[in-house]
């Protein structure tokens, strides 16, 4: 993986990488800040948890990590007073559950680091009006963390995926990880898709 990052990034111009996806990100971030919560209840559900924790083992160390750091947002309001921004509509695939509704925080995205209780992403379900906090998902432009290290970055032993330009972000070049650290995911907590979060509550 490292060899084809490596062509990436040569190929491009890390500035410009940068500040595209940051633009990208931060733009969101500000339209939203600056209307609201796009129309939704503004009361946020409390966090589902009765879908979580039911296979009889303790969480991931970086699922409980998470979930300790982003209790705070619950409230899809304090996410935005956090900085954290709607970014596209709820992502669904048809054979794949879905992602939901990501909340980015720009600034975050754009420092070039990660850490675990700071995602730059949080992931939001569609319930009834109201947004359900599910997971989130850390985001890193590969030119920015390549620029500095030697691989893809880890959190916890979970090493993240590398996200060739183009995508369906139209965002350059990325490393993501997804946490689903309040909605149980059957096939892992980790993985990008989760069949038990849906956009159809919209």
């Amino acid at each position: 993986m490292t060899g084809q990052i490596d062509t990436v990034i040569r190929k491009s111009k890390a500035p410009i990488l940068r500040l595209a996806l940051l633009g990208i990100f931060t733009v969101a971030a500000t339209l939203l800040a600056a209307g609201g919560t796009t129309g939704h209840d503004s009361e946020q559900a409390p966090a589902d948890s009765a879908h979580f924790g039911h296979d009889h083992h303790s969480p991931a160390k970086l699922v409980q990590v998470v979930r300790d750091a982003t209790r705070q947002f619950i409230d899809v309001n304090a996410a935005v007073a956090a900085g954290y921004g709607q970014f596209l509509g709820c992502i669904s695939g048809p054979d794949q559950g879905a992602m939901g509704i990501h909340y980015v925080n720009g600034t975050l995205v754009g420092d070039g680091e990660v850490d675990a209780s700071r995602p730059e992403a949080l992931i939001y379900e569609p319930s009834n009006g109201r947004l359900r906090l599910v997971g989130v998902e850390f985001v890193v432009d590969a030119a920015a963390w390549m620029a500095h290290h030697t691989g893809p970055p880890e959190l916890e032993g979970q090493t993240f995926l590398f996200i060739d330009s183009p995508n369906r972000f139209g965002s350059p070049p990325f490393f993501e990880l997804h946490v689903w650290a309040w909605r149980d995911s059957p096939n892992g907590a980790f993985v990008d898709w989760n069949t038990r979060v849906t956009c159809e509550g919209l």
